[in-house]
């Protein structure tokens, strides 16, 4: 997304490191495109620690390319804020094309080089879309709230944080009010989000330690 603003710290890349060194094996003995989901709660640190475990992928000669969940939004963000105080029934996996993305990752998995997907312009609030060539990537991964409802995906991660967990980093990305209107959506994605965890293959704990879902 457009205007996306992240801030990666040690913690970030220590996560990424213990969930790149628990499915290294995995993904070099891969015939495919290894396909990595990063989930948890809004402000947990998904877009930072899908960009860390890109980044420490290619230390080991691995290419991979993320996919932002917020590009795939039925609505551009301030719209959606919008739609949300008009019915906040409108908060939960519904906002999100998730089929599109889905689609989008198992065209390129299936051997398809180039994609048309979404793009998201924060600043403008509008969604637009890019085509990228996706023929050099090793391992594709998608990053958001609710990316572990993906169909397709060979191992998904995890952050297990809560609302309160989470509300400071919110804070430092600046996008919203934080108000009793927000403490109810974050509420709400908690009830949905805190489900998923029983679906995910690697849980990364608030101390930042990555390790196999029990």
């Amino acid at each position: 997304m457009k205007g996306d603003i992240l801030i990666i710290d040690e913690n970030h890349r220590k996560a990424a490191k213990q969930v790149v060194n628990l499915i290294l094996d995995d993904i070099q003995n891969a015939s495919k495109k290894y396909v990595i989901t990063v989930a948890g709660e809004s402000g947990a640190g998904k877009s930072e620690i899908g960009a860390s475990i890109a980044e420490k992928l290619k230390e080991h000669g691995l290419h991979a390319y993320v996919f932002g969940q917020d590009d795939y939004f039925v609505y551009p963000p301030k719209t959606n804020a919008r739609e949300r105080e008009k019915d906040i029934s409108w908060v939960g996996t519904q906002e999100v094309k998730l089929d599109l993305l889905d689609q989008n990752i198992m065209d390129t998995v299936n051997g398809k080089t180039k994609i048309i997907k979404p793009l998201v312009d924060f600043d403008a609030d509008q969604i637009g879309e890019e085509t990228v060539d996706l023929s050099g990537y090793d391992v594709l991964i998608a990053e958001g709230t609710y990316t572990t409802a993906l169909k397709n995906a060979d191992c998904k991660v995890f952050i297990d944080r809560n609302k309160m967990d989470t509300i400071e980093s919110r804070k430092k990305r600046n996008r919203e009010k934080q108000d009793a209107f927000l403490d109810r959506i974050l509420t709400i994605e908690h009830d949905i989000i805190s489900k998923h965890k029983a679906l995910a293959d690697i849980v990364i704990s608030k101390e930042w330690n990555a390790s196999k879902n029990k």
